[in-house]
């Protein structure tokens, strides 16, 4: 069978072939071709795999050699990312090219969040043959996107907002029509894939008609391995993947610290991502977004100045180091699909404090891998964060379990073989 997959990056084993830069995000997908890969021929399966690139690159196709015996077609096409809520007509030429010359019997397309989803599903014309699975959804994210901020913060707007046209009133409505073309998307296809109670009600509201599959994920190989130990921890070390935006939730938990720092001084929060906060020259000061100038009143009103640790951007192998030498993961999170931080947290067997929110009960079972917590309610984070620096016993029992618990979630040969029965299924 041949099988065209559309992702929203270049995957980072061929931008390395094609000896350009590369995004770790979307790390689960890596994990999936490094499985498929292991398959010699795929299984049977010719394997397609579109992505977009910026202008410098331009329109291309290659022919790469990802594994032993193993030929990958890639095919890219140009999109703007920094622009995901516009919808251009032109990726619809560029995909009847990519399809006329491919033709595949398959069409399995990453995520609902940009434009080419809905333009390859259009330009394919094929329901019964479209796999869309489901990662975030765009339009429940628009609902929640505030997070509980402040009605004022929620109307600021900062130079550097008017400047992008980026102010978090213009996130918001930019969620809202990427949302719109996620439902269009969502309508022609006859086929979704996900993995937790709320993406399958969200999906079925969209379009009552697809038929549903149930696929998980595959995480990167390098969080199988290796795992998380209280004795060479930092302690009270806590660890946030992500922080840029309102949806992660940054601000609550700054707003939670201060009563946990009443109790344990020594407590200390490291984030990974982009670091929206900085203000150290003039110019990082006129860079700062009206999200990052709240956090970092939160953290001068609160003396949370040598508290917090802005990491940046890190590489897997970053990330899994930060996650072993952490004391605790926090995932304070507005809403959340089936978050791949929490799960490589789990991986490891990093004790994990979540919001109870979208997804998140499927991955971690409250009081047994880890802690769950109303979402928004800042005292019962803390609460939480308190019991796990204070309660040693309960730490190793949800170290063991949610490293078991990820391994079946996550395992790469059952998430494989699913793949592949989800496919024979489609094309039956």
């Amino acid at each position: 069978m041949k099988v065209l997959w559309v992702c929203n990056i270049m995957l980072p084993t061929i931008a390395r072939q094609l000896g350009t830069s590369y995004s770790s995000r979307e790390g689960w997908l890596s994990g999936l071709l490094e499985r498929v890969v292991q398959e010699q021929g795929w299984n049977r399966i010719e394997l397609g795999i579109a992505f977009p690139v910026d202008e410098e690159m331009g329109n291309f196709y290659r022919q790469l050699q990802l594994g032993e015996n193993t030929t990958c077609h890639c095919y890219s096409f140009l999109e703007n990312l920094n622009t995901p809520e516009v919808y251009d007509d032109g990726l619809e030429t560029r995909f009847s090219e990519i399809l006329e010359d491919f033709k595949p019997d398959i069409l399995h397309v990453f995520g609902t969040e940009f434009p080419h989803t809905l333009a390859c599903i259009k330009v394919y014309g094929r329901p019964e043959r479209t796999l869309v699975g489901i990662q975030g959804v765009c339009s429940a994210i628009a609902e929640e996107y505030m997070a509980d901020l402040p009605p004022k913060v929620q109307r600021q707007v900062t130079l550097r907002d008017r400047i992008r046209h980026d102010s978090i009133k213009q996130q918001q409505k930019k969620f809202k029509k990427r949302g719109e073309n996620e439902k269009k998307a969502l309508l022609l296809t006859g086929n979704v894939a996900g993995r937790t109670d709320f993406d399958i009600t969200q999906t079925q509201k969209m379009n009552p008609e697809a038929k549903y599959y149930y696929l998980n994920e595959t995480l990167r190989g390098i969080f199988y391995h290796d795992r998380w130990k209280r004795t060479t921890c930092r302690p009270y070390s806590i660890f946030l993947s992500q922080g840029d935006y309102p949806l992660k939730g940054f601000h609550y938990l700054l707003r939670a610290l201060p009563r946990v720092l009443e109790q344990f001084p020594d407590a200390h929060v490291y984030v990974a991502g982009n670091n929206i906060i900085e203000s150290g020259t003039l110019q990082d000061r006129l860079k700062l977004s009206a999200y990052g100038k709240y956090l970092r009143k939160l953290i001068k009103e609160n003396n949370l100045g040598d508290k917090i640790t802005m990491l940046g951007k890190l590489t897997a192998e970053e990330m899994k180091e930060q996650y072993l030498q952490s004391h605790l993961f926090v995932l304070p999170s507005a809403l959340e699909n089936s978050p791949n931080s929490l799960g490589e947290a789990m991986l490891l067997g990093v004790p994990c404090v979540a919001a109870d929110v979208g997804g998140v009960h499927n991955l971690l079972t409250d009081g047994g891998d880890g802690m769950l917590y109303p979402a928004g309610d800042v005292e019962a984070l803390a609460d939480r964060i308190i019991e796990i620096f204070t309660k040693e016993a309960i730490v190793e029992r949800f170290s063991d379990n949610a490293r078991k618990h990820a391994r079946v979630n996550h395992d790469a040969d059952q998430n494989y073989y699913r793949l592949i029965h989800i496919y024979r299924e489609i094309l039956s």
